[in-house]
């Protein structure tokens, strides 16, 4: 996924989120310009995204990412106004790097290009099987019943490690990884071909193939790979990303997450993202 949540893995290799508030009392009786004060609109919460990364953000505005950023809008007294940008090489550096926007609503744990707030959600690569099928009880990649079928994958993804170690690679299907996805959707086609026959089972990063599955894709199973014990790591903490240095904004969003943590999940599962706990080693809801 970066291609996906960038795309994820891009974020976390190329390379993959929220505490106290900033003087409370005074903060939520001030006007909204010093709720903001390190911003550079006082006007507008503007939002750097991708046009085209759905089922995360999309141009009409359909993805959870979107919703997510309403939610924020709306708990700042903030308008949402989006700067588009496809989320590849330079995607920070030509939005929030230039002042042309002030958050990135689904970021990576620990990159160093923006400064994280704390993570808002934790999720993990996905397996993708038939509902009816005979490995909807699989649920790890060394289950024997994975042995000599044919699984789709998205190259230099860290599942792609696990799939070689337990030697289902052989037979896997690569699928791009960095691609503009105004031109190109891998998980689309990934999930149409296991929908049609055409592969045994698909691996995708959770907060894209989930929401993919439950939006377009019924008769589709997806299930978390939290029982993985050896390296890589399947799992990955999400935040929100501002600018080096913005720090009083960062404490804003940190207490705006902490205060609003179920309706943030909420929206998550409604969409269809699968959450873990934070280690990445047990599913806390998984909506179908």
């Amino acid at each position: 996924m970066p291609f996906g949540t960038m795309k994820i893995h891009a974020w976390a290799k190329t390379l993959s989120r929220l505490i106290w508030g900033l003087c409370l009392g005074g903060a939520l009786a001030a006007p909204v310009w010093a709720q903001t004060s390190d911003l550079v609109s006082e006007n507008a919460l503007r939002i750097c995204a991708d046009p085209a990364n759905y089922p995360m953000s999309a141009q009409d505005e359909s993805g959870y990412e979107n919703k997510l950023a309403e939610f924020v809008g709306e708990k700042l007294e903030l308008p949402v106004q989006y700067t588009w940008f496809p989320m590849a090489t330079g995607f920070v550096r030509n939005t929030l790097g230039a002042k042309q926007c002030d958050l990135i609503i689904g970021y990576a744990q620990g990159h160093e290009l923006v400064l994280n707030t704390n993570h808002y959600f934790t999720s993990a690569y996905a397996l993708i099987v038939p509902k009816d099928g005979p490995l909807a009880d699989v649920d790890s990649l060394t289950d024997p019943a994975l042995q000599g079928k044919r699984i789709g994958i998205v190259a230099g993804t860290p599942p792609a490690a696990h799939l070689a170690r337990n030697g289902l690679i052989g037979k896997a299907k690569a699928y791009n990884l960095m691609v503009d996805r105004r031109h190109e959707s891998p998980a689309d086609d990934m999930l149409k071909e296991l929908s049609e026959g055409e592969l045994d089972a698909a691996i995708l990063w959770g907060p894209l193939g989930g929401p993919l599955v439950k939006a377009d894709f019924p008769d589709l199973k997806v299930v978390p790979l939290v029982n993985e014990e050896l390296p890589p790591r399947l799992f990955f903490r999400i935040t929100m990303g501002v600018r080096q240095g913005e720090k009083v904004w960062q404490r804003e969003l940190n207490s705006l997450i902490r205060r609003n943590q179920d309706e943030i999940n909420a929206l998550l599962i409604e969409s269809g993202v699968p959450l873990t706990n934070d280690m990445g080693t047990e599913v806390m809801e998984l909506s179908q």
